[in-house]
């Protein structure tokens, strides 16, 4: 009575999380709780989003198009156009662009677009990284294709390489996941490492699912896209989707509102898609989205606080537990030696919830979880308290591990 492929998934990482802490009771004390396990932007949204969200309120009496507005489409067109340097007629947002909910909503349903029943006369696959977004896990295994786990360690970079996976494999795929900058690394795709995986996908007629929702905050040098890589080959967007949102970008996680954009085809199947059962956005939403795509100052001042703690972050923790400065991204990725170790004596000794970094991963060919010494820790509330955390992480660490 219920569709078995649920069987295939296993426990969110939030879940087991959960789990690993049941038994854990905070030591009391002065020291303040806080979850460092979930990417939630906590700095205040912008002013402007507030003010054009109160605008038009009539039309929240209206049913939303599925396509958005064309006002919407064509603010994300030119923002794209703005922040790649992009040729001016080369997104259309007619054509290119599509509103979701979200990028998680939409990095899931993509797979219901992208895999076929078989691929080259066998069961598709999906390749992903590892480490990766569970995300990515779920929507391979609910929509019938095997995932594929590919190295993205410190030895690749923290970035994968599609080109080693095997000759069946990249038969097989159907779609291939890239997060630039990655979750939880930090670590950025460069330019040449985007046109080779376009490359790759056109050559074995896969779909390169970039997902660069952490694309505006960076440390020094704005991440490379996938869509600029198409630019610098030719300017055709096949084989390509692009998906942002406005939760990281903006610290709106709560508008649920982001984007796709790519392959003209393959936007106008999705759209046909998400009609039937898309999660739509409001018209006042996109009428406030289009406000946060046209402003970069909030999103300059927005990136002045991660670097900011970035900057607290190294000289807390520099040379300790492998700390490196990662590139994008709001997450530290720590090297602990065991993860769920850490994470139960952070939460019990300091009252801090971290994420084990083997629930963001899956045994390798060895048998190794690629994250198991790792912890994964976002910097996203502010300044004083996270100094603070980070301060007591580092004693409980340094006396228990």
């Amino acid at each position: 009575m219920y569709n078995t492929r649920l069987d295939g998934l296993t426990e969110y990482p939030f879940q087991r999380l959960a789990a690993l802490l049941a038994t854990a009771v905070p030591e009391v004390g002065a020291a303040e709780q806080l979850v460092m396990s979930i990417g939630e932007p906590q700095h205040a949204p912008p002013a402007l989003l507030h003010a054009a969200l109160a605008q038009q309120p009539l039309d929240w009496g209206k049913y939303p198009p599925t396509p958005g507005t064309l006002a919407f489409r064509s603010a994300v067109a030119g923002w794209i156009t703005r922040r790649y340097k992009l040729p001016a007629t080369m997104i259309d947002g007619e054509k290119h662009v599509l509103p979701v909910a979200g990028s998680r909503e939409a990095l899931f349903m993509a797979a219901q677009l992208c895999v076929p029943p078989q691929k080259n006369g066998k069961p598709p696959c999906v390749l992903i990284p590892n480490p990766f977004y569970q995300v990515y896990f779920g929507a391979a295994v609910m929509n019938g294709a095997e995932p594929v786990f590919v190295p993205a360690t410190k030895d690749t970079g923290f970035q994968p390489d599609y080109a080693g996976a095997s000759k069946d494999a990249l038969d097989r795929a159907a779609m291939a996941y890239l997060c630039t900058p990655a979750n939880p690394q930090g670590a950025v795709a460069s330019l040449d490492k985007l046109k080779a995986a376009i490359a790759l996908a056109r050559k074995h007629d896969f779909v390169l699912v970039s997902d660069e929702c952490y694309s505006e905050v960076y440390d020094e040098t704005p991440p490379a896209g996938a869509l600029e890589a198409c630019a610098a080959l030719g300017g055709d967007l096949k084989n390509v989707l692009v998906f942002n949102s406005l939760s990281k970008r903006s610290s709106a996680p709560g508008l649920r509102s982001g984007f796709v954009c790519g392959d003209a085809e393959l936007i106008a199947k999705f759209n046909k898609l998400r009609s039937h059962g898309g999660a739509v956005q409001p018209v006042p939403v996109l009428n406030a989205s289009i406000a946060l795509w046209n402003d970069e100052a909030h999103v300059t001042d927005n990136r002045a606080l991660y670097r900011a703690k970035f900057d607290d972050a190294a000289q807390i923790l520099g040379g300790r537990f492998g700390f490196y400065r990662p590139e994008g991204g709001f997450f530290l990725w720590l090297d602990v030696g065991d993860g769920e170790k850490a994470a139960h004596a952070l939460w019990a000794k300091g009252g801090l919830k971290v994420l084990p970094g083997g629930y963001l991963a899956r045994p390798d060919v060895s048998g190794k979880n690629p994250g198991s010494n790792y912890i994964r820790v976002a910097l996203v509330h502010e300044r004083a308290r996270t100094a603070d955390a980070l301060q007591r992480l580092r004693r409980i660490l340094e006396s228990n591990m």
